[in-house]
């Protein structure tokens, strides 16, 4: 009874893992396409930053570039929290102060061009998406390792804990069949001794009379 009490109680949580590591899968392959579109879109802002800062130096020199980015006053802060998906605790990052206005980045507007404006709207840009990418694939290798553990717990009750369970169980059963015949047997053996008893008891009665 042990035995098949804890089959059963495997057997649940084995669905119950399978039904979990279905369920992160699905949400990995979500997660994974983001994650993709994240890492284009990344590819792409940088390719523009990189290109928006080359043409000002070219034309507005390396020390004009460099001064407007030293003028900075705020640096952009980093806030991490929390989030739940299907059991596992995935980082949400949030970033503050990345995006300014004009007046907010530090350097004079009329020691400046648009291109140095347009390269620091771009760098902006880009930041952000870095951060979005920084989130979205620690949260995709977390899935990740969350699903290879539920993949190893559910061949672990597949293919050792349930078979081993599985053959206890037959093992008693026969066992148990095994006594059980031989029992059917003693107690045949006992009755046909006690039938012989009583025929042999009857005829010494009736040879007694005669």
């Amino acid at each position: 009874m042990r035995i098949e009490d804890r089959i059963d109680l495997s057997e649940r949580g084995h669905d119950t893992l399978e039904q979990k590591r279905d369920g992160l899968i699905m949400e990995f392959m979500d997660i994974l396409d983001q994650a993709q579109d994240v890492r284009a879109d990344m590819e792409t802002q940088y390719q523009d930053a990189q290109g928006k800062i080359d043409m000002a130096r070219a034309m507005e020199g390396d020390v004009a570039v460099r001064g407007a980015a030293a003028a900075i006053r705020e640096h952009p802060e980093i806030t991490m929290e929390s989030k739940n998906i299907m059991g596992v605790v995935v980082p949400q990052i949030e970033s503050t102060k990345v995006r300014k206005d004009l007046n907010e980045r530090g350097y004079g507007l009329l020691g400046t061009s648009g291109r140095i404006d347009e390269t620091a709207e771009a760098f902006e840009d880009l930041l952000e998406q870095v951060v979005l990418a920084a989130e979205v694939e620690t949260a995709m290798k977390k899935m990740l390792t969350e699903i290879e553990t539920t993949k190893r717990r559910v061949n672990a009750l597949e293919f050792t804990l349930l078979p081993d369970l599985y053959e206890s169980k037959d093992y008693i059963e026969s066992k148990l069949e095994e006594q059980e015949r031989e029992e059917i047997f003693r107690m045949k053996k006992i009755k046909a001794n006690k039938e012989a008893a009583e025929k042999e008891a009857e005829q010494a009665a009736a040879e007694a009379e005669s």
